[in-house]
């Protein structure tokens, strides 16, 4: 088989730099800025065990326009930053906090300007810690919250923004916020962490169709963190724990997304104590999308007993 000397990329090919806004932005709490998740998991002591925060961060809300200067002199085509929901609805719905909205539409305006193409995710991680108080993504009510959001975002920035991304690795959001208590909000619960999952997917659904009403010649998709789940060894029991791990990391996603429901294998290992699903759920959930991303970072090995899921 031969293989290429180099990689040979299509003419449009993007090249692009990616940043959140929890990880970079800082003024965590000024310009009417409300609490998120990670605001109030990182401030709590013992959260983050080298006591570190995102209060600051990369001082982005200040130094926006330098920060766009320099993707400018490496001479990228494209930037994916995610939006603060609590910048843009301090209390996670009802009245807009116009200072947030302003900052990213100077923001878009300056890489429109500077040539560079704005891709932004709607949701990375910084849930309004108001709408955790009523009960975050486990709870039903998230679903509507998140729809009202985006259709705030996509009305203020479409007209500019032709890429868009409902949700950024949902998996985590899950996983690790509502069942490992590693991320914000920090809970140890797995049926929070199931619900989540779901509504995570069903909030996606419902908002690709208001978010194209408002940017129709957009492209809207999610992005998922995929990895391959590698048997320790050919046992049947390793077989079968990567199987499942699988399940609950990639298809879970995948298949919903692709209209196939939900993994019967992963399904059955709740025991019945899921039955979140809504007429209509799966669905909204497999509305078309334009893309599919991915975050790809390394594969697992998986055991009997220590998997992934």
């Amino acid at each position: 088989m031969d293989v290429p000397s180099e990689a040979v990329f299509p003419e449009d090919f993007l090249w692009g730099a990616a940043t959140s806004s929890y990880q970079i932005e800082g003024a965590w709490n000024t310009h009417g800025k409300g609490e998120s998740i990670w605001d109030r998991f990182a401030n709590t002591p013992g959260k983050i065990e080298d006591g570190t925060n995102g209060n600051i961060a990369c001082d982005h809300y200040v130094r926006w326009r330098d920060d766009i200067a320099l993707l400018s002199s490496l001479g990228l085509a494209s930037y994916r930053f995610s939006i603060c929901w609590p910048r843009i609805l301090p209390n996670g719905t009802g009245a807009v906090n116009q200072a947030g909205l302003d900052f990213y539409s100077r923001l878009v305006d300056e890489l429109v300007e500077q040539g560079i193409a704005p891709n932004v995710t709607l949701y990375h991680w910084d849930l309004p810690q108001v709408l955790e108080d009523r009960g975050g993504w486990p709870d039903r009510m998230i679903v509507e919250a998140f729809v009202e959001y985006a259709d705030i975002v996509s009305r203020c920035l479409g007209d500019r923004v032709k890429m868009w991304a409902t949700i950024n690795e949902p998996w985590v959001i899950a996983k690790l916020g509502y069942e490992w208590g590693v991320h914000a909000p920090g809970h140890r619960d797995r049926m929070l962490a199931v619900n989540a999952a779901h509504h995570l997917l069903v909030a996606h659904g419902k908002a690709v169709p208001v978010i194209l009403e408002n940017s129709p010649d957009a492209s809207v998709g999610i992005v998922l963190n995929l990895s391959p789940l590698v048997p320790a060894t050919s046992s049947p029991a390793d077989r079968n724990a990567a199987r499942l791990a699988d399940g609950d990391f990639n298809r879970w996603y995948l298949d919903a997304l692709a209209g196939f429901g939900y993994p019967a294998d992963v399904l059955s290992t709740y025991g019945g104590a899921f039955d979140g699903v809504k007429p209509g759920d799966m669905a909204t959930i497999a509305n078309p999308v334009d893309f599919l991303g991915i975050n790809y970072y390394t594969r697992s090995i998986i055991s009997a007993g220590s998997g992934v899921g």
